[in-house]
């Protein structure tokens, strides 16, 4: 987030702009005119600050891509907008500004977990739809600010309804899959090291490979209470994935780890999942970065 700021009052641009628009029309087009003016009153009316971003609320950045945010357009859900605001949490680290990278990392560990709770199948979510989040910038850290505010947003145009899930429509087997399946992948993402290779960081791989067998452990737990012939099948091709990342988690050397890895990796691709999601009445389309991810 960015420190509010004194600025000049928009709803007196939007006034002259009309004015002036009024004047230099001809006659015919003066309803265009008026009704462009209509539509630059409302969005005026609609900006708030981030500061007051609301879990459930849709909206409208007036920045494209990354950068600092002082007001948003916020918008009925049933209008096309940009972004929804999925979660929020307050960062407790202590009264000196942890830096930029600390809270990003924060946000990045904490925002796909917290964006899972508004919308449990991510694949069920519009094309081109990804996490973005509102932090706390060193200037507002010094006044007390410290939420963290979790969105999902279309870089590249809009998108109507809201994208949260109704519980009551998930069938007990859709959500205990989803939230199985959903903590294998935080695992994973969330547990990543910063290091490219292993050699660089063994600890840090086997640590994630841990992570990895213990969420898919309880995956496994989950899914042995669920029917279902490809449900089974998958059930199985996962006992086998789960011990291929314990072995990594218990390499002795990099070269240990890397033979482990391997078929660990491959297991947990996404599109051995598809059958058992159809059977399951779930979305079958994997995501586009998900895809990208394993196919390389």
């Amino acid at each position: 987030m960015s420190m509010p700021r004194p600025s000049r009052p928009l709803r007196g641009i939007t006034a002259a702009v009309a004015l002036l628009a009024l004047g230099a029309a001809g006659c015919s087009d003066v309803s265009d005119a008026v009704d462009s003016a209509k539509d630059g009153a409302k969005k005026v009316a609609r900006q708030r600050s981030v500061f007051s971003l609301a879990v459930g609320d849709c909206y409208n950045p007036n920045t494209k891509g990354e950068g600092e945010e002082v007001l948003v357009e916020i918008v009925p859900c049933t209008e096309a907008h940009a972004g929804q605001v999925v979660a929020d949490f307050k960062i407790d680290e202590g009264s000196s500004y942890p830096g930029d990278d600390a809270i990003t990392a924060i946000a990045d560990k904490r925002c796909p977990v917290e964006a899972g709770k508004f919308a449990p199948d991510t694949w069920a979510l519009p094309k081109g739809v990804s996490i973005f989040y509102y932090t706390p910038t060193k200037e507002s850290w010094a006044t007390g600010d410290r939420a963290v505010t979790c969105t999902y947003n279309k870089e590249s145009g809009n998108f109507t309804g809201t994208l949260k899930a109704d519980a009551n429509a998930l069938k007990p087997a859709q959500s205990t899959y989803l939230q199985g399946s959903n903590a294998v992948y935080d695992a994973l993402w969330t547990n990543q090291s910063e290091k490219d290779t292993v050699e660089e960081d063994l600890p840090g791989y086997k640590a994630q490979a841990k992570a990895v067998a213990a969420a898919l452990d309880a995956h496994l737990k989950g899914l042995k209470g669920i029917e279902g012939t490809e449900v089974g099948k998958l059930r199985e091709q996962l006992t086998k994935t789960a011990a291929h990342w314990k072995t990594a988690a218990n390499a002795a050397d990099a070269d240990a780890f890397y033979i482990a890895y391997d078929p660990a990796f491959t297991g947990i691709d996404p599109n051995k999942t598809v059958a058992a999601r159809k059977e399951l009445g779930l979305a079958t389309t994997v995501p586009a970065d998900d895809a990208e991810v394993w196919a390389s």
